[in-house]
């Protein structure tokens, strides 16, 4: 029975995200209005869905201080980027086609290239470059540094949309005064921070930065729930954070995306996705390293973390080169796509729930990784 309350309370953390990410997402289509569709989704939409794992990791980093901590961190961010890579893009598909939206789905070839190609550069660079037994400050720098070519050539690239796009939308964004006292209590923090007034500049940050603090909330408690259950089933608190941590952390990825292919934003949907992937792979992995290491000094790995992040990081390789192709192939994204990517997260969490019973068939497949580690590093 101990193991339910934390359980719960990651269940408990999941519905704060998700009713936090509604006045996140409101804030942040209206602070990236003049993006053009693909780069809003890329940079703007996936920064903010991705807070969660970035203060997932920090706290990894705060309250453990060791080498789990950092184990932690490794596992939300790879688990999550499986989760946006597989489970984001399925999701979009049936939610858009079952409900009659569309019975196509057609991504731009050049977004799914541009985001696609980064963060399997990205992935490799992380192979290479956390690979020692050590991790020092200028890893994480160098991490941080590949996000920031990334956003300025995004930047760079960007074309601003139609002002009649742009009007339309912040009339939709218009919500219902409901109250301080019950929009705090149920999160509705739209209507504390906007109600029925035109939103702006200021009250858009505003909501913005709230809305990253109730989220930054949850996911100490959630670190807090992965830690108990690690401790409870007495396996390492990596296995816990890459499956339910990750998962957790994905849900402002998911809900994004969802209502962006409602509206008909393809493209905003899958480059969240992926670029919910290469900021998590790059800045939510990457700034929390460098700055423990500016505090606490070098972190020192264990034999066993070393081994289990290696294949993590070659088995996440793997899989974003299989979704790439899956994304690519063809005209359009469908239900037998969907399929795919969803056999595919089900085949990963298999592998990991395996690895954590030590199992035999899970072993044969780390061993197979470690080789493909070795080979390529």
């Amino acid at each position: 029975m101990e193991i339910l309350v934390p359980i719960l309370l990651i269940v408990f953390c999941c519905l704060i995200i998700w009713k936090a990410s509604d006045g996140f997402e409101t804030a942040s289509e209206y602070l990236g209005r003049n993006m053009s569709e693909g780069v809003r989704g890329a940079t703007i939409n996936a920064i903010g869905s991705s807070m969660p794992e970035l203060f997932t990791t920090i706290f990894f980093l705060i309250l453990l201080k060791d080498t789990d901590g950092f184990s932690g961190g490794i596992g939300t961010t790879a688990g999550s980027a499986i989760f946006n890579g597989m489970i984001i893009p399925a999701v979009v598909i049936f939610v858009v086609l079952f409900s009659g939206i569309s019975k196509n789905i057609n991504v731009s070839k050049k977004v799914i290239l541009r985001d696609g190609l980064f963060l399997i550069a990205a992935e490799f660079i992380l192979i290479y470059l956390i690979s020692g037994s050590t991790l020092y400050w200028w890893h994480g720098l160098i991490l941080m540094i590949t996000y920031g070519v990334y956003m300025t050539y995004m930047l760079l690239s960007m074309k601003g949309e139609e002002e009649g796009e742009e009007e339309g939308e912040e009339e939709d964004d218009e919500q219902e005064d409901v109250g301080l006292l019950k929009g705090l209590i149920t999160l509705n923090l739209e209507s504390v921070f906007i109600g029925k007034k035109e939103i702006t500049s200021s009250n858009a940050w505003i909501l913005l930065i709230f809305s990253m603090t109730i989220i930054g909330s949850a996911c100490l408690l959630l670190v807090s729930s992965c830690e108990s259950i690690g401790e409870y089933l007495n396996i390492p608190i990596m296995f816990v954070a890459v499956v339910l941590a990750s998962a957790a952390t994905s849900v402002p990825d998911t809900i994004i995306s969802m209502r962006d292919a409602k509206k008909g934003n393809y493209n905003d949907a899958i480059a969240n996705a992926l670029g919910s992937n290469i900021f998590d792979i790059c800045f939510a992995l990457g700034f929390p390293l460098f700055l423990y290491c500016m505090i606490y000094g070098p972190i020192n790995m264990n034999p066993q973390t070393i081994e289990f992040s290696s294949q993590l990081r070659i088995l996440l390789l793997i899989f974003t080169i299989i979704s790439f192709f899956i994304y690519y192939i063809g005209p359009n994204m469908g239900v037998f796509k969907a399929i795919l990517l969803i056999l595919i997260y089900i085949l990963f969490t298999s592998y990991i729930v395996g690895e954590s019973l030590d199992s035999e068939w899970s072993n044969n497949i780390s061993n197979y990784l470690n080789t493909i580690y070795h080979t390529i590093k």
